[in-house]
C-alpha cells in the first residue's frame, strides 16, 4: 500500500509516499508560498530533483499540483493507487489521544479546538478538506503531535491557575513534537534490545523549535512545551520559560500591546534574539570568532537543556539512555558536548568524545550509567505508520 504523508503549513504543502510494505520513500516534496505572487515547487523522486516557479492560489490548487507531479512523473497512474493520507495535526486537545480516521465529526471537533492552535489548525484542515475535494473516496487519517503527551497525569499538565480556566477554557499543558519523541523512543528501546515498555528516556528534539519529554515504561509522563510551543526550552525564534510578570512590565514600561508582545516572544527572541541570528551553525562559527553575545546564546541554550534533564532524572527515578534528536540534536556535537559535561558524578552520564565528534549512535563512555544515543527523527514515517496501522 501506497502512503501519502502531507504537512499543510500556512503558505505550504510538505509532502512524502511511501511504500508501506518496505517503508521505503518513494518521493518527497514542498509546495510553497502559496497565495503569493508566484510560488515555488520542489519534487525529488528517482535521483531527480524537480524545481519550478508557478502561481499557487491556494491549497486546493497545490494538491492538483502534486497529483500532476506524480502522475506526469510515473510515480502512480491515477490518485486511487494512494491507499490513504497521513495528516499531520499540531494540536488534538483532549479529544484526540490516538490518530484517527478522518471523517465530518472529526473535522469538526479540530475545528473546535483550533483556538489552542490558531496558526496551525485551520491550516491542517485546508490540507484535508483539499484532498477531500480532490478525491472524496481517499481514506484520510489525522496524526496529532500532541497524542503521545496525553499519557501525562493530571498534576503535570495542570496549571496552578483558577482551574475554571481548565475546566471551561481547556488550559493545560499539551505539549508537542509527539510524534517525534514517540518514534525516538520506539527506535531507542530497539537499539538497546528492550521493549520500549521498559524503558525510560529523556528525549530532547532540539531544532528551531525545541522540547524535553520524560518517557516512563514507554510513556510521555512530562514535556516541556505547554498550552502552546512556546514553553519550555529556548529555541531559534522563541524565548521559552519566562517570568510572566516580563509582559506586563514591557507593556506599561514601553507600551507594547499583546500582539506586539506576542511576536517578541515567538517570533524574536531564543537564541535570536540574544546574538541576532537563530542559525546555530553560524553561531558556533561566531563562537570560535570570539563574539560574545554568541558564546552566550549557546551556553543559555545548552544550560535550560541541562536544567530539564535534572528535573526529568527526578521525575523519572531512573534513566536508561538520554535521546538526542532534531537537526541540533542529530548534528551538534557542541550542543551535546556541553549539555553532558559535568554530569557524572551526580546523574553517571559520560559522553565519549571521539564518539560524539564522529556523531556516531551511541555516544557514551564505556564507563557511562546513561546510554547517550543520537537517533535521526523521521516524523513522516512515523505519520505513514500509523496512518498505515489505521487503515489496514
Amino acid at each position: 500500500m501506497k502512503i501519502l504523508v502531507l504537512n499543510s503549513g500556512s503558505s505550504s504543502i510538505k509532502f512524502q509516499l511511501f511504500k508501506m510494505e518496505s517503508e521505503e520513500s518513494i518521493c518527497r516534496g514542498i509546495i510553497e508560498q502559496i497565495g503569493e505572487e508566484l510560488g515555488h515547487v520542489k519534487f525529488e523522486y528517482a535521483g531527480k530533483s524537480i524545481k519550478k516557479e508557478v502561481k499557487i492560489p491556494s491549497h486546493q490548487d497545490g494538491t492538483e499540483i502534486l497529483e500532476s507531479l506524480l502522475i506526469d512523473n510515473g510515480v502512480i497512474k491515477s490518485f486511487d493507487e494512494i491507499g490513504a493520507v497521513g495528516h499531520r495535526v499540531v494540536h488534538g486537545g483532549e479529544y484526540f489521544s490516538e490518530p484517527i480516521v478522518i471523517d465530518k465529526d472529526v473535522i469538526r471537533k479540530i475545528e473546535e479546538i483550533s483556538p489552542l492552535a490558531p496558526l496551525h489548525n485551520p491550516v491542517n484542515l485546508m490540507g484535508i478538506r483539499a484532498i477531500l475535494s480532490l478525491s472524496p473516496k481517499t481514506r484520510q487519517v489525522a496524526v496529532f503531535d500532541t497524542a503521545f503527551h496525553q499519557t501525562i497525569p493530571k498534576h503535570a499538565y495542570t496549571y496552578a491557575l483558577p482551574y475554571s480556566f481548565y475546566r471551561e477554557n481547556f488550559v493545560r499543558r499539551y505539549g508537542f513534537h509527539g510524534t517525534s519523541h514517540y518514534y525516538v523512543s520506539k527506535m531507542g528501546a530497539k537499539i538497546l534490545g528492550e521493549s520500549l515498555e521498559n524503558c525510560n528516556f529523556i528525549t530532547l528534539h532540539l531544532g528551531n523549535g525545541a522540547s524535553a519529554c520524560a518517557v516512563k515504561n514507554g510513556k510521555s509522563v512530562d514535556t516541556s512545551m505547554g498550552l502552546t510551543p512556546l514553553e519550555g526550552l529556548v529555541m531559534g525564534t522563541r524565548s521559552g520559560d519566562v517570568d510572566p510578570a516580563i509582559i506586563f512590565y514591557l507593556s506599561r514600561e514601553l507600551g507594547l500591546n499583546i500582539k506586539e508582545l506576542d511576536s517578541i516572544l515567538n517570533k524574536k527572541s531564543g537564541l535570536k534574539g540574544i546574538c541576532g541570528t537563530n542559525d546555530l551553525r553560524e553561531i558556533q562559527t561566531r563562537v570560535e570568532e570570539g563574539d560574545e553575545l554568541a558564546k552566550l546564546a549557546l551556553e543559555i541554550f545548552c544550560y535550560r537543556i541541562k536544567k530539564y534533564i535534572g528535573s526529568y532524572f527526578a521525575v523519572l527515578g531512573s534513566v536508561d539512555a538520554i535521546i538526542f534528536t532534531g537537526g541540533i540534536g542529530e548534528h551538534s556535537n557542541i550542543v551535546r558536548e556541553k549539555v553532558c559535561k559535568n554530569l557524572k558524578e551526580t546523574f553517571g552520564i559520560e559522553i565519549d568524545p571521539e564518539k560524539n565528534s564522529q556523531n556516531e549512535s551511541l555516544i557514551n563512555s564505556s564507563g557511562s550509567k546513561v546510554k547517550l544515543l543520537v537517533i535521526p527523527t523521521n516524523e513522516e514515517l512515523e505519520i505513514a505508520k500509523q496512518t498505515f496501522r489505521m487503515v489496514r
